[in-house]
């Protein structure tokens, strides 16, 4: 790595352009490595009076002192630029040198709308569309808050602090969203202020900004326990006759997530070769899951086989190449909630509330190790998988009654009891 680099500064005039006078302009040049930039300056002197070999009035002169201490104050100043760039461990060239003398370079700054642009740039190669329109939401709703609150379109990263932040979050919490008829939760006014800073730690990671905004900001989450179905009610899903085919479907696809814990666009992207023998010689699903690319194995269950089974002729299934017709997860939303309304489930029925079931009525509830549980569940870390580990009302009544019966004291002996009644009297005859 180059530790060192060559650094000039040379000052020259052109012989032949002399004016009528004899005047003629003197330029400055800037060598850096080897490479070399020529500023025509603004000061002209005497040719005849010109020493070339010091780059200068001739000393002895009467015009040289004011000549030679203006060069000087040029040669100062390149020089200040170009150790301030030293010192910011910028990549230094002439023209870089040339720029900063003639005042065309003023400190970099960075907008908002150049790091969202930047951030999209570097996530599209990591992330999938499922994960990126979420920064296209907060986007819209930071475009909307510097139209509406600060009234412009963008701003600089650096105008980003603790209160501009507190003001968008307010903003979002009393934002009624047109597809919405309430505002932002609190968990969602989190989620959206956690992908602004790590749009602001990519900035300081970049030495776009030199503090992190964010530091002194504290996230406040709520918790909210989601929803799960117990046996019976997914009992009652499974059993029950609907009068309409979607229904039908948009049922079985949601007990066929509770019985693998799969996510919407997981299941939707359920192919034949993700069907394999297993270790037990049984079939079990074997896929990298879309959000975490994390690989999942997962043994398949008796009603997630039967399931496989009524829709591997289904034309909408071939013709796509997967397992299970393709919906979106508006249209399977919409429907859920229409089942639940017919069974009379008081629950918000989605593909979340199906993967909790799994996590718990199927699994953790029938003693499977959460270790096994959250690799089932393609999670990257134990930790996720607590969350899911609810245990059932039911299940704690019979582990209870098991420890009750334990802990029952032994029954006593009963001790012999003594006669009162004396023994009768020998008559004497």
């Amino acid at each position: 790595m180059k530790t060192s680099q060559s650094f000039d500064v040379h000052f020259s005039i052109k012989k032949g352009r002399e004016k009528e006078d004899g005047k003629t302009k003197v330029y400055a040049s800037i060598t850096v490595n080897k490479e070399k930039v020529i500023i025509a300056l603004p000061h002209f002197v005497n040719a005849e009076s010109w020493d070339k070999g010091r780059g200068c009035v001739k000393v002895r002169l009467p015009e040289a002192k004011e000549s030679n201490t203006y060069l000087e104050q040029v040669r100062f100043t390149i020089t200040t630029y170009y150790r301030q760039l030293q010192i910011a461990g910028k990549e230094i060239t002439p023209a870089l040198l040339k720029a900063c003398f003639l005042g065309e370079v003023t400190e970099e700054t960075y907008s908002l709308s150049r790091l969202m642009d930047y951030h999209y740039e570097v996530a599209s190669a990591a992330f999938t569309w499922s994960t990126l329109k979420h920064y296209a939401v907060i986007r819209c709703y930071l475009e909307k808050f510097l139209k509406e609150k600060r009234k412009t379109t963008d701003i600089r990263i650096h105008e980003i602090d603790y209160k501009f932040i507190v003001d968008f979050e307010t903003y979002l919490r009393n934002h009624k969203p047109a597809d919405h008829p309430q505002p932002i939760n609190n968990n969602g006014v989190m989620k959206h202020l956690i992908r602004l800073r790590k749009m602001t730690t990519l900035a300081f990671k970049l030495q776009w900004i030199n503090k992190d905004p964010f530091k002194n900001y504290r996230f406040r989450y709520k918790k909210v326990e989601t929803a799960f179905l117990s046996n019976s009610e997914l009992k009652l899903v499974q059993e029950h006759e609907f009068a309409s085919g979607s229904l039908v479907m948009i049922r079985d696809l949601f007990v066929y997530a509770c019985y693998t814990g799969l996510s919407f666009v997981d299941l939707m992207n359920l192919t034949e070769r993700n069907v394999v023998d297993g270790e037990d010689g049984g079939k079990w699903l074997k896929l990298f899951r879309q959000k975490s690319n994390k690989a999942t194995n997962i043994p398949l269950l008796a009603p997630a086989l039967a399931l496989m089974k009524k829709y591997e002729d289904d034309p909408r299934a071939v013709y796509h190449g997967t397992i299970f017709p393709t919906l979106t997860n508006q249209k399977v939303n919409m429907h859920l909630k229409e089942i639940a309304k017919i069974l009379g489930i008081k629950k918000t029925l989605t593909f979340g509330v199906a993967r909790h079931t799994f996590a718990t009525t199927i699994t953790l509830a029938n003693n499977v190790p959460i270790e096994t549980v959250s690799k089932m569940m393609g999670h990257t870390k134990i930790a996720t998988t607590q969350i899911y580990a609810r245990v059932l009302l039911k299940k704690i009544s019979e582990d209870m009654s098991v420890l009750k019966e334990k802990q029952k004291p032994e029954p006593k002996r009963p001790a012999a009891r003594r006669s009162n009644v004396k023994p009768a009297m020998k008559r004497v005859s």
